[in-house]
């Protein structure tokens, strides 16, 4: 990655005191004014490394361990034996994880030749107590389809994507949106009856500490479980396991809200995605499956999971832009008049967190509210995960959102990609979001470009 100022590791004793003087002459507004997505943990950039900054105030040790991480973040995993980077698979979808979040940012759904790239696929079965624990992982496939394999060992099998256009009326023209119909094939072993499954696109990974900053309190706050205020939003918190401590906590993470912590959501990607086993995941995903030729406590430490997780969690927001712009000026106010603002609120306030000052008590833009949401049947996905049900999915956060095509080179959004622009991930709201989709479509032209120049300006 090519995010880091070559001074930053010969002065990084004096790095806190070096960026705290910047961010002052670069933001000469007040705290709490938009331009700052990320408080003082925001940075202008809005160009291909935008989404890969360090924070831009934080403490030397908390940098060192960053550096670190960010080295193995882009790190390639091989088989073992071997010297450096051993464990990858048996069975896994992708090799890294700057592989999937290439410059630390979105995904996308393409295949070349039926192998996945950044878009894998979620397993489970059936079990007696769907909504209140996690997805049931079928027997000899685990929870993932790995569509990958080390030497001498089968993949699970692979997916195709056929798209069928389906046109939308809006105001004063027609649209489309493309319908995704997914095939599993060539597996190694047949899958079960009444098998789930479920796509999932990488997401960006900035600004996650300062989401896992946000305190249970005020996501509570949000929740509106029975729509007692009859406004046809309800949300709730999906509470889940955290693999470190066996507790349940509130899932802030993920595309169902199922990871409670950033580490987990770090250690989940190793052993899901690569086979890569941490001290959360010990066990392979494929465990049971194959009888491997050797065998390891856990094929990453403590001390590079704990480097990882400190990397993802002090990437920096990228700033607004254009905030003074007329047609920014007239979409915001249509995303609150449309009632967007009802899942994806603008500003949060994060919790006082001693221990981890940089994110402490920070006034934020990452329009999210964290929670669960009812997205309607034609996104559902007929797989839930502890309390979200099947049509529920975590509100995403729209922050840098504006900027994917500038980092990513694409435009493609929702849970499996199949928006190929922003028009098109707001056709595809349902269910709570029904209301806000219909006055989109009711917009004028004009009207619909303000808001689109709203988002982008995100």
């Amino acid at each position: 990655m090519t995010k880091k100022n070559s001074f930053f590791i010969i002065l990084l004793g004096s790095l806190s005191l070096v960026a705290c003087t910047r961010a002052v002459e670069e933001f000469p507004y007040d705290a709490n004014y938009e331009i700052k997505s990320g408080g003082s943990q925001t940075v202008i950039d809005a160009g291909r490394g935008a989404f890969g900054h360090i924070f831009p105030n934080i403490s030397s040790s908390n940098a060192f361990e960053h550096e670190v991480g960010d080295k193995e973040f882009g790190a390639t995993f091989v088989s073992a034996p071997a010297l450096l980077n051993p464990g990858l698979g048996p069975v896994y979808n992708n090799v890294s994880c700057i592989s999937c979040h290439v410059n630390d940012g979105r995904g996308v759904p393409t295949q070349t030749n039926g192998l996945l790239s950044s878009l894998l696929f979620r397993l489970s079965i059936p079990s007696g107590n769907d909504g209140n624990e996690a997805p049931q992982a079928i027997p000899m496939f685990g929870g993932q389809l790995q569509d990958k394999s080390i030497f001498g060992f089968p993949a699970e099998g692979k997916v195709t994507i056929n798209y069928q256009e389906q046109v939308v009326q809006l105001l004063d023209e027609v649209a489309t949106v493309r319908v995704p119909t997914y095939t599993i094939s060539n597996t190694y072993k047949e899958l079960p009856s009444g098998y789930r499954f479920s796509p999932r696109m990488a997401p960006p990974v900035f600004g996650l500490g300062l989401l896992e900053a946000i305190d249970d309190a005020t996501l509570k706050s949000f929740e509106d479980v029975n729509d007692a205020n009859n406004d046809g939003i309800s949300g709730k918190a999906n509470y889940v396991l955290n693999g470190r401590t066996n507790t349940y906590m509130i899932g802030k993470f993920g595309w169902k809200a199922e990871a409670p912590t950033v580490e987990h959501q770090v250690a989940g990607a190793y052993v899901e995605d690569m086979g890569i086993t941490s001290p959360v995941f010990h066990q392979e995903s494929s465990h049971g499956q194959f009888t491997l030729p050797f065998v390891n406590n856990t094929d990453i430490n403590d001390s590079i999971l704990r480097s990882v997780t400190r990397y993802v969690q002090t990437l920096a927001v990228p700033a607004r832009r254009n905030l003074t712009d007329p047609s920014v000026i007239k979409g915001k106010a249509l995303f609150a008049k449309l009632k967007c603002s009802g899942c994806h609120i603008p500003a949060i306030t994060t919790g006082v967190n001693v221990a981890f000052a940089e994110v402490s008590n920070q006034r934020i833009f990452p329009y999210t509210d964290l929670l669960l949401h009812d997205m309607g049947n034609e996104l559902g996905d007929n797989r839930p995960t502890y309390k979200a049900n099947g049509n529920e999915w975590r509100t995403a956060p729209l922050w840098g959102i504006g900027l994917t095509q500038a980092v990513n080179g694409h435009t493609f959004f929702m849970h499996d990609g199949r928006a190929r622009s922003l028009t098109e991930a707001i056709l595809w709201h349902g269910g709570e979001g029904a209301k806000s989709k219909e006055g989109f479509t009711k917009l004028s032209k004009a009207e619909r470009q303000d808001l689109l120049n709203f988002l982008g300006s995100l």
